[in-house]
């Protein structure tokens, strides 16, 4: 993916506002507890994206992260578990970042999570929003 080469990755993923009334519940879901986004990468549409429960393989990469602070790096495959990998695909390598974020809720409809630099220059390099239209 290219443009994980820019110099600011700008995520944003969309979903859309259920008409008054809609759906089972008394209150609007939470922002963050939509089940289907659009998803954009610096502006361009790259398909969907939808919420999940983390595997049990998911907890156990975070287990092993644990202790790291901040920083990127690589798990090996034969760390991960072959149940990482997608069904009929091989397990492989897993690229991993870790690093601290601002929130910033604009509305109810809208967050935002920006990555800060450990340097301190620059600022956000990656930039998420989560926006409900």
């Amino acid at each position: 993916m290219q443009e994980m080469g820019a110099e600011h990755l700008r995520v944003a993923l969309e979903c859309e506002k259920k008409p008054p009334g809609a759906g089972a519940g008394i209150g609007r879901t939470r922002l963050l507890d939509e089940p289907l986004w659009t998803a954009y990468v610096n502006g361009r549409k790259i398909g969907y994206a939808v919420r999940r429960d983390p595997t049990d393989d998911d907890l156990t990469v975070m287990q092993l992260l644990r202790t790291v602070s901040a920083g990127a790096g690589v798990l090996p495959a034969d760390v991960v578990g072959a149940g990482a990998a997608p069904e009929g695909q091989e397990a492989g390598d897993l690229a991993y970042m870790r690093a601290h974020f601002d929130r910033v809720v604009g509305s109810r409809d809208s967050e935002s999570f920006y990555m800060l630099n450990p340097d301190g220059n620059n600022g956000p390099e990656l930039s998420i929003f989560f926006i409900r239209i």
